[in-house]
């Protein structure tokens, strides 16, 4: 037998060890998160707390974000809907864009790359210099106070920051058709949830929890789990917002899949 191929079998077995452990790892955790969110005592103060550096600490970027596309995406559609002569269906077709799509998509890549990268780096930065291990000694249940409570706030906010953002959205849309076709507001609403149905409503809402939880229990995961010293405050800051957004992508498609299904 070629000796390269005696070499190369043990790492391939080594790495097929490693990911098959790192899945049982996330399957491990995620089943505690389960376990310790709904067994007593509850950390409602520490909640309230990551709710608010969650939800309110990002309004600022989601309000920017979110009125500036749909400013811009109905400055886009206007031209292509001027050659048929069809720009009065800019309020229904820009409706469908943000709160189908864009409102749920933008507010959880937000999220992810300011919170998910926080709380990787807040838990990585706690693991490294041991207050987790502190906190233990000390009669606290580190992942409850500081896991449980940070995904919680993470699937709790993202809805409310996600229906913000769609409004805002609407409302920068509103203020390009106004100003181009004088629409009253009462008007540009009409037309704009004529083709918004029940169904569109809840898919969005189950997207923004479904990312919301992505991020949380991702970022807590690495942070927690962080290792190599401070370099690995930054690693875990790094790779949770990546992470985070690649699973957010598939849970996209997997999400419009299903909603088109029952459509």
């Amino acid at each position: 037998m070629d000796p390269n191929e005696q070499a190369e079998k043990p790492v391939i077995s080594k790495s097929a060890d490693n990911f098959f452990t790192g899945v049982y790892d996330i399957f491990r955790f995620i089943s505690r998160f389960l376990k310790e969110a709904v067994l007593p005592p509850f950390e409602f103060k520490e909640f309230i707390r990551q709710c608010f550096m969650v939800g309110y600490k990002s309004l600022a970027l989601i309000s920017l974000t979110g009125f500036i596309t749909g400013l811009v995406f109905t400055k886009q559609s206007r031209p292509s809907l001027a050659e048929f002569g069809a720009t009065s269906w800019l309020p229904s077709l820009i409706s469908i864009a943000v709160i189908r799509a864009l409102a749920p998509l933008v507010t959880a890549l937000i999220c992810a790359g300011k919170v998910g990268s926080s709380i990787g780096a807040e838990l990585a930065s706690m693991k490294v210099t041991e207050q987790i291990d502190a906190m233990e000694v000390s009669a606290i249940n580190p992942f409850k106070y500081l896991v449980v409570t940070r995904v919680l706030a993470c699937t709790a906010c993202l809805p409310l920051l996600m229906s913000y953002a769609a409004l805002v959205g609407m409302m920068g849309s509103y203020l390009d058709v106004h100003l181009n076709e004088q629409t009253s507001l009462v008007a540009f609403y009409q037309k704009a949830f004529e083709n918004i149905s029940f169904l569109d409503l809840i898919a969005s809402f189950i997207k923004s929890v479904v990312y919301g939880f992505t991020i949380g229990i991702v970022s807590c995961y690495l942070g927690y789990n962080a290792s190599q010293g401070t370099q690995g405050v930054g690693k875990a800051a790094n790779v949770a917002v990546v992470i985070s957004m690649f699973l957010i992508f598939i849970e996209e498609v997997v999400i419009v899949q299903i909603v088109n299904s029952i459509r």
